[in-house]
């Protein structure tokens, strides 16, 4: 089975064009399953229905809970279609096995006085408080991924159009505006401590460690969530917050779904619409502050 799931990453790889980061979440899913099926001796050609419930049922019992289990199972679906397509196996056992039913969970984000004193820890007297504070300024006005923070290239600012250009999902670009703040942030850190972080060396990305090499999403992901503790927030803090707290901040303040979700850079606006708690929210305070009879 190795075999089959390295061909299939590099179909992910090359073909689809996802991003390191999602063909590493599958192959950690897909190996986990062929550890599983290797312990009961079956091979990838015998594999049916009962072997996929087992498995699930086994992480289950290993303590994952329903939305894990099925991401588990979405990668192992892929992963069977693409052997059934290559003629690897004849039948797909995945299209009869139910997808774990699971609670949206609301995604969990900052109020804007807390992203305030997150954004007022940086000490911007210093060039890596400059950076970091142009960071947070940047991921949260323009609601990106971690990972799109730190693949930023100089190139990628458009100071002219208060915008930044950015690689998404599955290669696909997009452009988002920039607030007033996070240009100010920006360009003082590209006056000042981005040259001295540079040193001898030539970088074109945006964001610069110490050494001025591009700066790591882990080493930034360590960063942020010590502001976070040092500025007594009530949540763990996560990149991904930022960018939960970027949307619900906008729908609060009356902006549609359609354009948070372009701004997202999200495929399909069903994604988008885990955000809907706010649109109702906001539509129950309209309809109680205007409506006749509410």
């Amino acid at each position: 089975m190795e075999g089959a799931i390295s061909a299939f990453l590099n179909y992910l790889r090359v073909e689809k064009g996802l991003s390191q980061n999602t063909i590493l979440a599958y192959g950690r899913d897909l190996r986990k399953f062929r550890e599983f099926t290797e312990g009961r001796g079956t091979k990838l050609a015998q594999l049916r229905r009962d072997d996929l419930v087992d498995f699930l049922t086994s992480l289950y019992h290993s303590g994952l809970d329903s939305r894990s289990v099925a991401r588990h199972l979405v990668s192992i679906r892929n992963f069977l279609r693409f052997c059934q397509v290559e003629g690897s196996i004849a039948e797909d056992p995945s299209a009869y096995v139910e997808t774990p039913k699971f609670r949206m969970r609301l995604p969990a984000h900052l109020s804007v006085e807390e992203v305030n004193r997150l954004l007022a820890q940086p000490d911007v007297t210093t060039p890596v408080g400059m950076r970091d504070r142009a960071m947070i300024e940047l991921l949260y006005s323009a609601g990106l991924r971690v990972s799109e923070l730190v693949n930023l290239r100089l190139s990628d600012l458009q100071m002219e159009t208060g915008c930044v250009r950015c690689i998404g999902k599955g290669d696909k670009e997009r452009l988002v505006p920039m607030g007033r703040t996070a240009i100010t942030a920006v360009k003082a850190y590209l006056n000042g401590s981005r040259q001295e972080l540079t040193g001898r060396t030539a970088s074109p990305y945006l964001f610069l460690n110490r050494f001025g090499m591009r700066i790591g999403r882990i080493g930034f992901w360590k960063k942020l969530a010590e502001y976070g503790r040092h500025a007594g927030l009530r949540l763990k803090l996560k990149p991904h917050m930022l960018r939960h707290s970027f949307a619900t901040h906008l729908l609060e303040r009356g902006a549609d779904l359609r354009s948070v979700q372009l701004m997202l850079g999200h495929a399909d606006i069903s994604t988008t619409q885990i955000y809907t708690h706010v649109v109702k929210d906001r539509l129950k305070e309209v309809y109680k502050q205007h409506h006749p009879r509410a």
